[in-house]
């Protein structure tokens, strides 16, 4: 018996000890995007992006001379079970880095646990600046890489005089749309003739609200309306429009969170003309986007399937990590952010992204107008990329606050009159 046990005992050791190496001969990938609810509509997509470029990574021999293992997971839409889920990445699972989050809720539940555990988030999608983590990269566009361009082009190039900024409930449209409001005043644009409206994630009873942007639209100045309305509710929010009359011609919507995949779950022919400010489209015309595209419907197995903004990101986001890691030779957290400052890799629209001190990443400015198939015609764009910033000008508490994890300042939150690093690093 004690011969069994010994063999028994040995056995488990071999096994045990196998698990530890084959464990050690991965590197952990953290998926954190939302597979239900309200934002599934934006976010799956997402996860699949990322499966698809570890795939796609695997193939060329992992990182470092290790497969790269995609551990995913559903905060389905629950902002408080995003930061559970986090922690659960990170202490159980031990990922490396996590690619994930889409709404800036989810991001600033998920925050204080990958700041406790040093962990590391590509957080893929635009959001509304006022924030610089140690230990989050911004991939999506700042307010001054997609929502002051908007503005200046509805501004400038349609003639708007009066100003709609409508929105979903939370941290983002109304960060944003605080940032939008004090722009337009500096512009001289009067308080009258700006209205703000939120509503709930996944509202649906648009008939009222319409009813009163159009009202709101019929006073004699070009009037456009300025949408940071998430997920699912774009739906009923753009057939709302239809139904009242309101096209591009006579009140333009320029969005925010509405790209091609939005638009493909849609009628889009009474949409035409309508638009949208991103840092890619689909038919952005580059030959690494056609190569991106083709693998994408590969991967997907559906030639319907489309690309889109927070898809370049994840992108972007992923190759830098790569690079990064690389470079560090190793994956630690520390050595990566330290590694990835100044790294550039290709952009899909036939540009560079770099990666700035601040944690942000230089992007170019589009303007798309919605056609018929659901896709966007660009009609403006910037002549080079922008350096995301992450803390506007246009806020009193932000305007001399700047972001630079490099030596000496190494904050978040630095205020340049000051000389010092206010509160907590973001």
């Amino acid at each position: 018996m004690k011969k069994i046990l010994a063999k028994s005992l040995c056995v488990a050791a071999i096994v045990t000890m196998s698990t530890i190496a084959q464990a050690a001969d991965t590197i952990k990938v953290g998926v954190l995007h939302s597979l239900s609810g309200t934002m599934a509509i934006s976010e799956t997509t997402l996860k699949d992006t990322v499966l698809m470029l570890i795939e796609e990574q695997n193939k060329k021999g992992g990182v470092l001379g290790k497969k790269l293992e995609p551990v995913v997971v559903d905060p389905a839409s629950n902002w408080p079970l995003f930061a559970e889920k986090m922690r659960g990445l990170l202490t159980k699972e031990k990922v490396d880095v996590t690619f994930g989050c889409w709404t800036s809720v989810s991001r600033k539940s998920v925050l204080p646990v990958v700041e406790e555990l040093n962990g590391l988030l590509f957080y893929p999608v635009q959001y509304e600046g006022e924030e610089s983590s140690k230990n989050v990269f911004y991939t999506g566009a700042s307010p001054n890489q997609q929502a002051i361009p908007a503005v200046d082009y509805l501004m400038n190039e349609i003639g708007v005089k009066r100003w709609v900024l409508a929105g979903t409930d939370y941290v983002y449209p109304r960060t944003t749309n605080k940032i939008l409001e004090s722009y337009l005043k500096s512009k001289g644009v009067k308080s009258k003739d700006i209205m703000i409206n939120y509503t709930p994630f996944g509202h649906s009873d648009w008939q009222s609200i319409v009813s009163d942007v159009k009202k709101f639209g019929s006073a004699g100045k070009k009037t456009a309306v300025v949408s940071t309305i998430n997920g699912d509710a774009n739906v009923p929010f753009y057939k709302e429009l239809s139904n009242q009359g309101i096209s591009a011609e006579n009140i333009p919507v320029v969005a925010f969170s509405v790209g091609e995949e939005e638009l493909s779950g849609i009628d889009a022919k009474p949409l035409v003309g309508h638009l949208a400010a991103w840092n890619y489209f689909q038919s952005s015309e580059a030959e690494i986007n056609d190569q991106f595209i083709a693998t994408w419907k590969k991967f997907i197995k559906n030639d319907k399937r489309v690309t889109n903004d927070p898809m370049e990101a994840t992108y972007v986001g992923f190759k830098l990590w790569v690079k990064a890691v690389e470079k560090a030779g190793t994956t630690d957290v520390s050595a990566v952010s330290k590694a990835i400052i100044g790294l550039q890799v290709p952009n899909l629209t036939g540009g560079t992204a770099t990666m700035l001190k601040n944690h942000h990443i230089t992007k170019p400015v589009l303007i798309g107008e919605i056609q018929e198939d659901g896709q966007f015609e660009t009609v403006w764009q910037t002549e080079s990329e922008i350096p995301g910033d992450a803390w506007s000008n246009f806020l009193p508490s932000s305007k001399d606050v700047i972001s630079n994890w490099t030596e000496p300042i190494n904050c978040g939150n630095y205020n340049t009159i000051t000389k010092k690093c206010s509160g907590q690093n973001y």
